[in-house]
């Protein structure tokens, strides 16, 4: 591939990321102030990721940008079996491969899908599944051009000497869990990661995930995957929007900062963050205008224009909430393809629709377009909440969620 080189500077002499690590005290030398300028290699896979043919047309356009065209967004089908099990369960279904193959083939294979999704964010045994007619699921994406994505992360534990915060465990093997996914037709990734407000979060916290979403990015984009990169500020709490405001100009002032220490490709990225509200438990909610002033407000102090795509989770939001606050960022023009990268604000009413039953499949797609083409018209501004359902109205919050 080609060997060109891109620079950039680093976060001492770069305005975006200029500023001072979160857990760095007053005072500290352990980051340089002099201006430093690195020349990073492209990798093998660069032209792929940035500016050559997309894997799924074959033409000439950039594969980030494919995900991040106009009127599309990503579905995010990368729950885990267990937590996948639970939305069974809530229809009454048992937690079987059986069960799990026949909910994610009806989202998968829904006609007309690719005209609102780019994207699809499947499970390690959805990319090497096949439906039950045979034909592999990475390929009822393609024939909607739509890009297949995999989880690569390996979920949340305790992280000691914190304030009973979490880190996000799955670096080991990624390289060559990362090349296997490749070749079964993966050509992006996801890792997620969280911040809790009521714990701080510590320095300690907001550092390692700034550092593993790094690694793990620079690993990904090595191995011909464009990374997501998502450390989420979990709605949990009682604090104000402000407070959320901070926390993420801070969290993710981090996580760029050690991007770049990681040689990562911003071009070549994709980022996937919390919208900026209130807490869920706080007196006083905030509407549509006010939650796009905030967010945008922190994207434009913290993101570089550099990064194509900003594909926002829901985070518990009911799916008009998502849906509305979504349409609210893009009344004006953006450095960036805002959009969505939707879970639950995409799935609830298909799994209301569907309730495990044959003969709903085809409702139950219904339902996925109806929520795919809001959220189409909200990416390019022109979104109304007119007609919308009272489960669609119904919030989705759940303290402590876990994946």
């Amino acid at each position: 591939m080609a060997s060109a080189s891109f620079v950039k500077l680093n976060a001492s002499s770069s305005p975006w990321i200029g500023q001072r690590s979160f857990n760095q005290r007053p005072g500290s030398s352990s980051r340089s102030s002099a201006a430093r300028v690195s020349v990073i290699r492209a990798g093998s896979y660069s032209e792929e990721l940035v500016q050559t043919a997309d894997p799924i047309s074959r033409t000439s356009v950039s594969l980030v940008k494919t995900i991040a065209s106009p009127g599309r967004g990503i579905l995010a089908i990368d729950e885990s079996n267990a937590t996948c099990g639970k939305r069974l369960a809530s229809i009454g279904l048992d937690n079987t491969e059986a069960n799990r193959q026949a909910y994610r083939q009806l989202l998968l294979t829904t006609p007309g899908l690719g005209q609102y999704i780019s994207g699809s964010i499947l499970f390690e045994e959805t990319l090497f599944q096949s439906t039950t007619d045979g034909k592999k699921m990475v390929d009822c994406l393609r024939e909607q051009n739509i890009v297949p994505g995999i989880k690569v992360d390996k979920g949340l534990v305790p992280l000691p000497g914190s304030n009973n915060e979490s880190w996000c465990q799955g670096l080991d093997g990624l390289a060559s869990r990362s090349a296997e996914y490749y070749n079964q037709g993966a050509r992006f990734a996801k890792w997620r990661t969280v911040v809790s407000i009521p714990c701080g979060p510590s320095a300690l916290a907001v550092k390692e995930a700034a550092w593993g979403l790094a690694r793990y990015a620079a690993i990904s984009q090595d191995n011909g995957l464009v990374p997501i990169v998502e450390p989420e500020i979990l709605l949990d709490g009682d604090h104000s929007i402000d407070t959320t405001l901070e926390v993420a100009e801070r969290v993710w002032s981090e996580v760029f900062y050690y991007l770049a220490e990681n040689n990562v490709m911003f071009e070549g990225i994709l980022l996937k963050p919390s919208m900026v509200t209130p807490g869920a438990d706080h007196k006083e909610k905030a509407d549509p205008e006010t939650i796009a002033k905030y967010t945008l407000t922190m994207l434009k102090r913290r993101v570089p224009p550099a990064v194509p795509g900003i594909m926002f989770l829901s985070g518990g939001q009911s799916e008009m909430e998502a849906t509305l606050n979504l349409h609210a960022m893009n009344q004006s023009p953006n450095p960036w393809h805002v959009s969505f990268s939707y879970a639950r604000a995409l799935q609830n009413s298909v799994l209301k629709a569907w309730q495990g039953r044959p003969e709903n499949v085809e409702a139950a797609q219904k339902a996925l377009l109806t929520r795919a083409k809001a959220n189409s018209l909200a990416q390019l501004g022109k979104y109304s909440a007119e007609g919308e359902s009272d489960d669609a109205k119904k919030g989705m919050f759940v303290k402590g969620y876990t994946y």
